[in-house]
């Protein structure tokens, strides 16, 4: 009764507020009457836009690092990766569902308030970091595309607040469409640069197992890592636990076994598309540059300008510019919706999510542009790298919270986590945190 009670004292009692993400609360209907499958598309969504902070700029740069240097060696890390994230972000949404609170909200109740905002600052800091890699990748589609000057394809990334006051006038929904089409529009070109690129089928399967090499060659240790902080996007898990309460399920014990079954098989689809999409990049980097005695190419500029000299394909590079301006675009999106949920959750403090995201942008955009105008493009380059090493070097305080959460029983109620599922995650975090120690003493030393 307790548990009933302190759900519905979180459950948002207003809707009509624009400024605060709790308009989209309960504003997806699911039908009651339905099978399975109209059922599974209804409460399909959520789960592809977390899996876009799966395939964002960030991925490309450290997958295009990984795949030139090492070959397909790392794709076992992308595994792991994709696992861990699928893991992580099931636990995150039967937070959502089962507690009908987001992981930032659960810290602002559960933790003294020097804790909270700690907690968001580093969460911030992440999203920062997240931004500015959409910068970054987008800013050198542009250059690709069109020949713009890379500090000018920087400073027009500001204009995508047009396209999120929008979708804002959409409805919720609508962001999932453009986002599942984006999603499609990467993976169709990615399966064409396969085509084109003719891998090793065979390297590929060996690929998958891991060797000792990870974790004794620092040079490819630290790729893994920021594969890792790539893949997994601590933003991602405060972004899942508010986005799936968009549906309009019933709120009873019923209701919400139905919502964590349906949002458990959403997850796990749409992060495959992600496993999908990061391998395939690593694919193509391996086969096109490692394969060919390229094996220093860290640059996405460089990897573009070589592709079609290499795979002897007039369009490959043009493919290859736009599955990235798709994925910079796309995160763009989710960005700004874990931006505004943080904030929101994390200090009660609600903000347009234009004004939001010129802030956000702002903190990306300066950097970004200061380093391309003193550094030139190699600077961007690893700056790119750099900012998936913070987000890796940021999650364990986001999953921390998320594993003490969803394990207990006061919170989450009959949905609390079984003890295997809670060994698994905690093992996890700790390989996580292992290996930001590992990266942390390298650098040191």
């Amino acid at each position: 009764m307790a548990n009933e009670a302190d759900n519905k004292k979180h459950q948002p009692q207003t809707k009509t507020n624009p400024q605060g993400f709790d308009y989209a609360i309960s504003t997806i209907a699911i039908p009651k009457a339905a099978g399975f499958i109209k059922k599974a598309l209804a409460f399909s969504g959520p789960g592809y836009l977390v899996a876009v902070g799966y395939m964002d700029p960030g991925n490309w740069a450290t997958a295009i690092a990984g795949g030139s240097r090492f070959g397909y060696s790392l794709l076992c890390v992308i595994l792991l990766a994709s696992f861990m994230g699928i893991v992580l972000q099931i636990l995150s949404a039967r937070l959502g569902i089962a507690a009908g609170k987001d992981l930032a909200q659960a810290c602002r109740d559960r933790f003294p308030k020097p804790v909270v905002i700690i907690l968001w600052v580093l969460c911030e800091i992440a999203i920062c970091a997240t931004d500015m890699a959409e910068v970054i990748g987008s800013a050198v589609a542009l250059k690709l595309l069109f020949g713009l000057p890379l500090v000018c394809g920087i400073i027009i990334t500001a204009l995508d607040i047009l396209l999120i006051m929008y979708l804002q006038d959409k409805g919720f929904r609508a962001m999932e469409g453009i986002v599942l089409t984006l999603i499609f529009t990467i993976g169709l070109c990615l399966v064409l640069e396969i085509i084109l690129s003719q891998p090793s089928f065979k390297e590929i399967a060996f690929g998958f197992v891991p060797g000792p090499k990870i974790f004794t060659n620092p040079e490819m240790l630290y790729l893994a890592i920021g594969i890792i902080g790539a893949t997994v996007m601590p933003h991602n898990l405060y972004l899942h636990s508010s986005v799936v309460q968009t549906r309009k399920y019933e709120r009873t014990t019923q209701g919400k076994n139905e919502a964590i079954r349906y949002a458990t098989l959403d997850t796990t689809v749409a992060l495959a598309s992600s496993l999908f999409v990061n391998a395939a990049i690593l694919i193509v980097a391996a086969a096109v540059f490692h394969a060919r005695g390229h094996t220093h190419v860290v640059e996405i500029q460089d990897a573009y300008l070589m592709m079609n000299d290499i795979v002897g394909a007039s369009f490959a590079s043009t493919i290859f510019a736009l599955a990235l301006l798709a994925s910079g675009q796309n995160s763009t999106l989710t960005g700004t919706l874990a931006g505004q949920i943080v904030m929101e959750g994390f200090i009660n403090f609600r903000i347009r999510p234009w004004l939001r995201r010129i802030i956000t942008r702002l903190f990306a955009i300066v950097p970004a542009a200061t380093i391309s105008l003193i550094y030139g493009d190699s600077g961007v380059a690893r700056l790119l790298i750099l900012s998936q090493v913070i987000l890796c070097l940021q999650l364990p305080f986001a999953v921390v919270p998320l594993l003490m959460f969803t394990s207990d029983k006061s919170l989450m109620g009959v949905w609390v986590t079984p003890k295997w599922a809670r060994i698994i995650a905690w093992i996890i975090a700790l390989v996580i945190i292992g290996a930001n120690v590992k990266l942390l003493m390298d650098a040191i030393i």
